[in-house]
């Protein structure tokens, strides 16, 4: 095992963070306040190889790893983990096209998407098939060359806003093995958006329902074969979680410095808080959640990299350690802001209300629980 970064690695890790510093962190309580979603920031960290990052040069993709990826969320996400958690959705639709699409999809969407000329969204949670994914009941019907897809979309990040989104549609039978992915474009007729929904966090990236009425795609749209889009949707789902993760590590090693230098300069007693026992077990606690955490991310990530056959159990792994600890490490960092921690002026509220979500989407982490138990009692 080697846990040195490698000096492109660390070129890489510099560039994140030095974007993270200059274009989002100033503007991100902003951009949550407002609602605001920086769609030009997005573009500019495509114009450094941020949005098709473990995709494949020939069209545009950078060709980096998945570890390399992990590293760049993290960096992107002690700015502002709502912004880095769309940019993961947006890479991640990105793969899969580059993945399983047909010469003439990837010629026609990586270029666009790699640029964020295109954004792109992923649509498998529907309002009555959230965990139960495979129970999806969004059709797919053929007629002639095309597909005429009937249903609708819940929690669909980016919705209203992205040009391009891949949507797992049953065209068989019940259960997984009859759902397949199609790529439907933005201005296709019968495609609409519900209203933009009021959320706890995330506020600077829009989260619509998406509807299908007689929506007609052409079959040419399809990713992979007919049957094929739940496996499809895992596969994407294995590195969206340790990308979410990633996420996780992020914010909570941003709050971790924001209440390691507060506790220095509160004072109470006479004296800084940070000389109480107490206060410093805290800090150290925090320091082996997140340190912990990361470890496990690198790990999940690299056992992607290598195609190791466990690496779904250690991306679920990955996924619920990280999401949990980091939003523990949140609170506590809140916690030790007082009253303060509570207010809008410091930012350990916004990392606190975005980070939560994390144990929710790419699969709760009651169902990681159930992934890892399947592996271990088969």
């Amino acid at each position: 095992m080697n846990f040195n970064f490698s000096s492109e690695q660390q070129a890489l890790i510099e560039a994140a963070t030095q974007f993270a510093r200059s274009e989002i962190a100033p503007f991100a309580a902003e951009w949550d306040e407002k609602h605001f979603f920086p769609v030009d920031t997005l573009r500019k960290a495509a114009e450094i190889g941020f949005a098709a990052m473990y995709v494949k040069p020939e069209f545009g993709g950078s060709g980096l790893s998945r570890l390399d990826a992990v590293l760049v969320f993290e960096a992107f996400a002690k700015a502002c983990p709502s912004l880095t958690a769309y940019l993961s959705v947006h890479n991640m639709v990105a793969w899969v096209i580059d993945t399983y699409g047909s010469a003439s999809l990837r010629k026609k969407f990586i270029p666009a998407l790699a640029s964020m000329d295109l954004l792109a969204s992923y649509c498998l949670t529907e309002p009555n098939a959230g965990s139960d994914a495979a129970s999806l009941k969004t059709t797919a019907i053929k007629d002639g060359d095309h597909y005429v897809i009937n249903g609708a979309k819940a929690f669909i990040s980016g919705a209203s806003v992205a040009n391009v989104y891949a949507v797992m549609v049953r065209t068989g039978e019940e259960g997984p093995k009859g759902i397949s992915c199609v790529l439907v474009e933005k201005d296709t007729p019968g495609l609409s958006f519900g209203k933009l929904e009021r959320k706890m966090g995330w506020h600077n990236q829009p989260t619509t329902m998406v509807f299908f009425e007689n929506c007609r795609v052409p079959i040419n749209n399809r990713l992979g074969e007919e049957g094929e889009g739940f496996k499809i949707a895992l596969s994407g789902l294995n590195g969206g979680r340790i990308n979410i993760a990633a996420c996780s590590l992020g914010g909570a090693g941003a709050c971790l410095e924001i209440a390691t230098q507060y506790v220095q300069e509160r004072k109470q007693f006479q004296q800084a808080i940070a000389n109480f026992q107490h206060t410093q077990f805290t800090l150290a606690n925090m320091a082996i959640q997140l340190e912990a955490a990361r470890l496990m991310v690198y790990r999940a990530a690299h056992a992607l990299d290598e195609k190791n056959p466990q690496a779904p159990m250690y991306c679920a792994m990955a996924k619920k350690f990280a999401t949990d600890e980091g939003f523990q490490i949140v609170n506590q960092a809140l916690q030790l802001h007082g009253g303060y921690g509570y207010l809008k002026d410091y930012p350990i509220e916004r990392y606190f209300r975005d980070l939560r979500v994390n144990q929710i989407l790419e699969g709760t982490n009651e169902i990681m629980q159930m992934i890892i138990a399947r592996q271990l009692l088969s």
